[in-house]
C-alpha cells in the first residue's frame, strides 16, 4: 500500500430508495449555476461542521447511515459514532487498539459495523460490533508479514471483501460470507499480475467499492499506469483497465472510486504530496470500468474521496486536502465549492452526506 503521512495505504452497497420531496430539494440545491460556485456559504450547498472533539485524530474511514447516524474510523485506534446528526459523538473504539490506524468502516445501521486497521503484518486487522460499539470482536488478524490490507467493501449485509497490496505479484483479496464474522483469503489465480510498484491507497476507504450483488472494483497507483480492476463474481476473477489518471510514482494514482450502478463510475486521485500538480485527477466510465475517459474539466488538485448523491444520475462530490468539488454532469466537469480539508466523503439514501478528515474534521452537507 502507498504510504500516506508515514503509513501505507471502501465501497458502499448500492441502495435504491425513493427520493421524496426532501431529496428533490436537496438535489436542486446542489445544481446551483457555476457562476455561484465560490466558497461554500449559507444558502448554497456547504459543509456544516459537526465537531467530535478529537482534533488529534485523522479520520479516513467514514460510513454514512443516514442524516442522523454516521461512523468514523481514524488514527489512534479511534472509532466514533453519532445518532443525533453530529450534535454528540460517542467514542466506541475497540479496547487495546490505541496503536492501530483504522482506515475504513462499513456500517449496517446504528448498531452493526465492521472496521479495518491497516499496516504491515499483524497491524492489518478487522473488528466487528453488533451492539453499537459497546463490545467488539477481532474477526481477522493478518499473519503474513508480506501482506498489507487497505480497504473494505460489502455487497450486502453478509458478503464482503477486503483488499490488500500485492503479495507474490498479485493483489490479495479477503472474503466474508457471514457479515465479517470470519474471513478467508481468495485464490490468487483469478487476479491479473500487478505492475511493478503497483499498490492501493488507504486514503479514504474507497480504493475498493461495490455495486449490486456481485460487482466490485479496486483502484491502484504507483505503477506505470493507474489502473482499475473489476470483478463480476465477488472477487474470484478480475480484469484490469488503464485509466488516464497520472501514475508512474509511488505518490500518484487512483485514490478513490464511486459507482452509482454497475456501469457508471468515477475515479479520482492525483499526486497526494502537498503542492504537487495533479492534472487529469478524475476520470469516468460508462461501461463498468472496461474503459475510462478523462474528465474534461477535472478537480484542480489531488482528491482522495468521492461519492454519488443517491437518486441522481449526474451529481457527485469529490474531496481532498485542498477542497470539495461538485459535478452535475456525471463527472465530465467539476467545479470547486469549498476549500476545507477532507479526506473522505459518503452519502446515505436519505441524502445525508458526510465528510471527514485531518484534525478531527467532520461535517454534514447542508444548504
Amino acid at each position: 500500500m502507498r504510504r500516506l503521512g508515514g503509513t501505507r495505504r471502501r465501497g458502499r452497497t448500492s441502495r435504491l430508495v425513493a427520493a421524496g420531496v426532501a431529496g428533490g430539494a436537496a438535489l436542486a440545491a446542489l445544481t446551483v449555476p457555476a457562476a455561484e460556485a465560490g466558497p461554500l456559504r449559507q444558502g448554497s450547498p456547504h459543509w456544516a461542521p459537526k465537531d467530535p472533539g478529537t482534533p488529534q485524530v485523522r479520520f479516513r474511514g467514514l460510513a454514512a447511515v443516514d442524516r442522523r447516524t454516521a461512523w468514523l474510523a481514524g488514527t489512534g485506534g479511534t472509532v466514533l459514532r453519532t445518532t443525533d446528526g453530529g450534535t454528540s459523538w460517542r467514542n466506541v473504539s475497540p479496547p487495546g487498539t490505541g496503536d492501530l490506524q483504522f482506515r475504513d468502516v462499513e456500517a449496517f445501521g446504528a448498531r452493526r459495523a465492521v472496521v479495518l486497521a491497516i499496516g504491515e503484518g499483524e497491524a492489518s486487522r478487522v473488528y466487528r460490533t453488533d451492539d453499537g460499539g459497546a463490545t467488539w470482536t477481532e474477526s481477522f488478524r493478518n499473519t503474513d508479514p508480506k501482506a498489507f490490507y487497505d480497504c473494505l467493501a460489502f455487497f450486502d449485509r453478509r458478503h464482503g471483501l477486503a483488499m490488500g497490496d500485492p503479495v507474490d505479484g498479485r493483489f490479495r483479496i479477503l472474503s466474508t460470507s457471514d457479515g465479517g464474522r470470519s474471513w478467508r483469503v481468495l485464490p490468487a489465480e483469478g487476479m491479473p499480475p500487478a505492475l511493478d510498484g503497483e499498490a492501493g491507497f488507504a486514503a479514504s476507504g474507497q480504493c475498493l467499492v461495490t455495486s449490486g450483488p456481485r460487482d466490485v472494483w479496486l483502484a491502484t497507483g504507483g505503477g506505470a499506469h493507474a489502473r482499475v480492476l473489476h470483478s463480476a463474481d465477488r472477487g474470484l476473477t478480475w480484469t484490469a483497465a488503464d485509466t488516464p489518471v497520472p501514475a508512474g510514482d509511488p505518490a500518484k494514482g487512483v485514490f478513490a472510486l464511486a459507482f452509482r450502478d454497475r456501469t457508471h463510475g468515477l475515479a479520482v486521485g492525483g499526486d497526494y504530496r502537498p503542492g504537487r500538480p495533479s492534472p487529469q485527477a478524475a476520470a469516468v466510465t460508462a461501461d463498468g470500468g472496461r474503459t475510462w475517459t478523462p474528465a474534461a474539466t477535472p478537480p484542480p488538485s489531488y482528491r482522495s474521496g468521492a461519492a454519488w448523491l443517491p437518486h441522481s444520475r449526474t451529481v457527485a462530490l469529490a474531496v481532498g486536502p485542498t477542497g470539495t468539488d461538485l459535478t452535475t454532469d456525471a463527472g465530465r466537469t467539476w467545479r470547486t465549492i469549498g476549500t476545507g480539508s477532507y479526506d473522505t466523503v459518503d452519502c446515505a439514501p436519505d441524502l445525508g452526506c458526510w465528510a471527514a478528515g485531518e484534525q478531527g474534521r467532520v461535517a454534514r452537507l447542508e444548504r
